[in-house]
């Protein structure tokens, strides 16, 4: 597996495809459906101001990707993706060591859903530390994550 900078135009439907699949499972495990990324079309996708990296494997397929916005004082993780066929195998540890690796000594925030219990050990595993909850969409329960 490489860890490699992607751009969603190269990579193409087969990042939205991972996308809508790795949320799925979120909204499955958290019980809510409404997650933004779920519901985004390749133009939404398109549209976010976003850095990305990509964890492929040979013959280019894509197992899973992250993707941050950035200021010259924090890294802010705006997704966390994984084919769901490719879970327990590191990729999502090693696609955030990679941001955590670039983002030097800037602080790195993250936030996930609050029941989603395999994100929340992976974030806390790294170091992060929860700072708050927050409920964007009534309802719609989010823990808040900094490094």
């Amino acid at each position: 597996m490489l860890i490699t900078e992607i751009s969603p135009e190269e990579v193409g439907p087969q990042l939205l495809g991972l996308q809508h699949a790795a949320y799925a499972v979120e909204a499955e495990i958290i019980k809510d459906d409404r997650i933004p990324p779920l519901r985004e079309t390749w133009d939404d996708l398109l549209a976010q101001p976003l850095t990305w990296l990509g964890a492929v494997e040979d013959g280019g397929r894509l197992l899973g990707a992250v993707a941050w916005a950035q200021t010259s004082d924090e890294v802010d993780i705006d997704r966390l993706v994984v084919d769901p066929g490719a879970h327990r195998r590191g990729i999502g540890r090693a696609l955030v060591e990679e941001v955590m690796a670039r983002a030097g000594e800037r602080r790195i925030v993250v936030a996930t859903g609050r029941d989603n219990v395999p994100a929340r050990t992976l974030y806390e595993r790294l170091g992060f530390v929860a700072q708050d909850e927050a409920e964007p969409i009534p309802g719609l329960w989010i823990v808040n994550y900094a490094s």
